[in-house]
């Protein structure tokens, strides 16, 4: 076991002793202590139990026979039997579903040297593959089998974290005093971020959701913005977990609690929020259920107040969102359209808006807000500066729907082709859709002009 890792324990069982201590002396000196604080109790002295087992998980038992694990077998992050040994670039061995959930996690070094890789590849190593299988083979044990999702790489100092008592015992601290509530905020939200095992627990507590949102239901965290940030991040991490999207959706105050944090709290918190329900729209009747709730103003009002830090959330949730075609009304409704442009002629996000207003473009009240809103400009002003291929061929999308409903805005595209050629450029280089849609645009034009002349 590294320092590292066994400062960690230390510090686990610490917390341990001290929440152990605190709920035994409240046993003993209250005649009438609640029943929920001995169960508190008990599910901290299992939790402490198991630490110390897991701290001691370098042998196996076969036959009432101890078989110590010899150090090399071990892979340095799990501290157990390597399943699956690799070697890294520095020459080290790990066991390959733990050192790929530490690169998954954006490590780029090596745990045990902390040299930063030249590469991540990862080599099997077959001489200790080799030698940990004729181990197996002598001492009886069975030989471990790799473990198939990387997601499910746990560690043995990580298991104390996973037993139903513990994530019971921190939900449980959320209905109780604030500096109770602040501690277990704080545990979620790092225990979600980085364990993935741990996000699933949640779909095994029907009342896990609730419980998590209590302090924001409650009224808690409106003066205290840590708390509510921590919670905040906390729903984020949890939607990443494909089951639990529908499990927060459909709770009937989360969404509601995430727009109201979307409107106040730290530039943090409200960018979170923005994320939280970019990651749950993924499934389709979410979209419905957080377009229905009113999350489109707050989140437009987001991208319009300008932050860098929230701008790219809010964007990318709102063109999440407005993949249900009811939702694009709601958009334009709230002014999506003018923030938009405004944005995109400041050359802010013009990539992740101008795929918002192309989507948008298949909505009627959209395009005739683009019309009267001097969008016709704007669009042609970027195909002509911008060097992105995909920004040309959106913003032409979008003009080909406007020529279509708006004849208007004919004479206004056929003044700047005159000056500057730049649909007959995209007709001629663009992308394949560029294309059509741009040689589109100059046909219906050059009728025009034909039918004029000829009358």
């Amino acid at each position: 076991m590294t320092k590292t890792d066994g400062g960690a324990m230390a510090a686990r069982a610490m917390e341990l002793k001290k929440e152990l201590w605190r709920l035994v002396k409240e046993i003993v000196d209250e005649d009438d202590y609640m029943v929920e604080t001995a169960d508190q109790a008990i599910t901290t002295l299992c939790s402490l139990k198991y630490l110390k087992q897991s701290n001691n998980t370098l042998s196996f038992k076969l036959d009432d026979h101890a078989f110590t694990v010899p150090q090399e077998f071990r892979c340095p992050i799990s501290k157990e039997l390597m399943k699956d040994p690799v070697v890294l670039a520095t020459g080290q061995t790990y066991d390959r579903a733990f050192i790929q959930r530490w690169f998954n996690e954006g490590n780029r070094t090596c745990p045990q040297t902390q040299q930063v890789l030249s590469h991540l590849d990862l080599t099997p190593n077959q001489l200790v593959k080799e030698m940990i299988s004729q181990w197996c083979k002598e001492h009886g044990v069975e030989l471990p089998k790799p473990v198939d999702n990387i997601d499910e790489a746990v560690t043995a100092a990580e298991r104390v974290y996973l037993q139903p008592g513990y994530i019971n015992s921190l939900l449980d601290k959320l209905s109780q005093p604030l500096s109770d509530q602040k501690e277990a905020a704080k545990e979620l939200r790092k225990l979600t971020k980085k364990m993935p095992s741990f996000r699933a627990l949640f779909g095994e507590h029907p009342d896990a959701i609730p419980q998590l949102l209590h302090p924001l239901s409650s009224g808690s965290a409106d003066t205290h913005p840590d708390l509510q940030e921590d919670l905040i991040t906390t729903v984020l991490n949890l939607s990443i977990h494909d089951n639990n999207k529908r499990l927060v959706a459909e709770d009937p105050v989360a969404i509601p609690l995430i727009i109201e944090s979307l409107k106040s709290g730290t530039i943090q918190t409200r960018s979170n929020a923005a994320a939280a329900l970019f990651t749950l729209s993924a499934l389709d009747p979410n979209k419905l259920i957080i377009g229905k709730s009113g999350a489109l103003k707050p989140l437009i009002d987001l991208l319009d107040e300008g932050h860098p830090l929230a701008m790219k959330d809010a964007a990318t949730a709102i063109f999440n969102i407005c993949f249900a075609h009811e939702n694009k009304g709601r958009a334009v409704n709230e002014g999506a359209v003018n923030v938009i442009l405004k944005k995109i002629a400041d050359h802010v996000l013009v990539d992740e808006l101008l795929a918002i207003l192309a989507m948008l473009s298949s909505h009627q009240n959209a395009v005739d807000e683009m019309g009267e809103l001097g969008a016709v400009s704007c669009l042609l002003n970027v195909i002509r500066e911008s060097t992105c291929e995909h920004n040309k061929e959106n913003c032409v999308a979008i003009l080909f729907t406007i020529c279509m409903n708006d004849r208007t805005k004919w004479k206004e595209i056929r003044q700047e082709e005159n000056a500057n050629g730049t649909l007959s450029r995209l007709a001629q280089s663009g992308t394949l859709r560029a294309k059509r849609k741009a040689s589109g645009i100059l046909e219906r034009l050059n009728k025009a002009a034909s039918l004029t002349h000829t009358a």
